[in-house]
């Protein structure tokens, strides 16, 4: 694993994409960067970080033979690799909010970018763009979502230890990704889903409110919510949001 550590950029996700597009690298090629100057989240969405307060970093990896239609599986490793590691720290009430936040109680301390890259049917490699509030002892208003690892628990945490820890448990998922466990992956990220099971008000992309559940990921990775007519529908990614976050 080779890691390259950067002070400001504009995006690690860009960053490693240009390295990809010019060069060979090595599978598991980590870019970190103390800030990002243009760091983005979902849908192109913005992630604003203080420098060297927090992790924002990207990994590269190729795979032999994921199928295009086995993507969710990805995002399950990726997304439990970050959970297990804050989980460690023992942070309460720890969740996956669909499809890759990282949520203490209501409150978001990491995002998940997956951007894939394809040959033919089969995901040829990614590169994975992570952030996780670390440190950063207070967020604009208008996230009033965001928290982070310090203000919850009170202590600053290791930057280089907690990024040691993800890439770990990352390897090891990936390790369950190439065997195909992918029923393994499915029920450990099932078992974190927030508001999984948990009857819930939502909003979908015209702002019409309804009641449902959670209840799974479809194979084409969307959210399955089982309405209280008990007709399941499926939502992809900004085509469903919860009411009262």
């Amino acid at each position: 694993m080779k890691i390259i550590k950067l002070n400001a950029i504009d995006s690690t996700n860009t960053f490693l994409k240009n390295m990809v597009s010019k060069m060979s690298i090595d599978d598991f090629t980590v870019v970190v960067a103390k800030t990002q100057t243009k760091g983005r989240g979902q849908m192109n969405s913005e992630w604003v970080v203080e420098e060297g307060k927090n992790l924002t970093f990207s990994v590269y990896s190729s795979f032999i033979g994921l199928d295009v239609t086995n993507h969710k599986y990805l995002n399950f490793c990726v997304s439990l690799s970050v959970y297990e590691a804050l989980n460690d720290l023992k942070l309460p009430d720890l969740k996956v909010k669909w499809p890759n936040d990282i949520l203490s109680g209501n409150k978001k301390l990491a995002g998940i970018l997956i951007e894939n890259s394809l040959k033919v049917s089969n995901i040829s490699s990614s590169v994975i763009g992570i952030g996780v509030n670390v440190n950063q002892d207070s967020f604009s208003k208008k996230l009033p979502n965001a928290s982070s690892i310090k203000m919850i628990l009170k202590k600053e945490i290791d930057l280089d230890v907690l990024l040691d820890n993800i890439l770990s448990k990352m390897k090891d998922k990936f390790d369950l990704l190439a065997k195909k466990e992918f029923q393994l992956l499915e029920k450990a990220y099932l078992q974190v889903l927030y508001k999984k099971n948990v009857p819930t008000m939502f909003k979908n992309s015209q702002n019409i409110l309804f009641m449902g559940k959670i209840i799974g990921v479809s194979k084409s990775g969307n959210l399955q919510i089982e309405l209280e007519n008990e007709t399941i529908q499926e939502f992809g990614l900004k085509e469903v949001s919860f009411a009262s976050l």
